[in-house]
């Protein structure tokens, strides 16, 4: 029987981000799917706060070179790869100047919000389905960690639904406590109108605040997990709302078999 294949897209994976929950299980979630026979790739983005030459980071030529044009504006995809040994894994970095050079990862010093993360969460879902085509590999699971991450959903079911690759993937969007505060700009849902994208298809975001671009994840998702113990409230009634395949919040002690599991269900 042939292993089933699990896309991990992360907002932020351990040790190249200080460990949070989220960071915690996308660290340790794929090692351990892995080990029961799984097979996986790791994607997150390349902050300018990961240090490169402590976690040996490379770039991939072979994968880095194709340009994302994002509201009329070509950006440069640069992928770049580091292994973690323990894990015998891979992580493949999301790079860019435009977005990821600065030294924080969402918000600034002072903590406010960069103007531009609505363009960053579209680099990031798109270099990342990108470089999944350029490696001809096909997940069986997409596994969503993060707001950033809540594009995907939508691209696989309304822009890349007639790929091969994607064409039997199923989606799992994690939710956590990663509320942002300010909205993201005004005319976000407009720089998602790709081919076969259109604007009821992204009409939840027209008011691009935190818990609508949850929605938007959960929406076009497959089924939904529940990443920490507390998120967002408005986001849970949705959750239950939505009649989608859910599990519930797992502790440390069992929930890489529980997702484990649940990716069975799912497929």
């Amino acid at each position: 029987m042939e292993k089933k294949k699990i896309l991990y897209i992360s907002q932020e994976i351990t040790p190249y981000l200080p460990e949070s929950e989220m960071s915690g299980i996308a660290r340790y979630l794929p090692q351990g799917v892995q080990e029961r026979g799984r097979e996986i790739r790791t994607f997150m983005p390349r902050y300018g706060c990961v240090n490169e030459r402590r976690n040996q980071l490379h770039e991939v030529i072979r994968l880095s070179g194709m340009n994302l044009v994002i509201n009329d504006t070509d950006h440069p995809l640069i992928i770049k790869v580091a292994s973690i040994q323990a894990a015998r894994m891979q992580v493949y970095f999301i790079d860019n100047e435009d977005y990821f050079q600065r030294k924080f990862v969402l918000n600034d010093d002072a903590g406010k919000e960069f103007a531009d993360n609505d363009e960053r969460a579209v680099f990031f879902a798109r270099g990342v389905l990108e470089t999944v085509i350029k490696l001809r590999w096909a997940p069986d699971i997409i596994h969503c960690h993060g707001w950033l991450s809540s594009l995907v959903p939508l691209y696989i079911k309304k822009y890349y639904y007639n790929n091969p690759l994607f064409k039997e993937s199923k989606v799992v969007y994690s939710v956590y406590d990663d509320d942002f505060k300010t909205p993201l700009n005004p005319d976000f849902s407009e720089k998602l109108l790709l081919e076969g994208i259109t604007k009821e298809d992204v009409d939840i975001i027209k008011d691009p605040n935190y818990v609508n671009v949850s929605k938007l994840g959960i929406h076009y998702s497959d089924a939904v997990i529940k990443g920490t113990e507390n998120i967002n409230a408005d986001v849970e009634s949705y959750i239950k709302s939505s009649n989608k395949e859910f599990l519930d919040y797992q502790p440390k002690e069992t929930y890489i078999d529980a997702y484990n599991e649940f990716y069975d269900k799912v497929c």
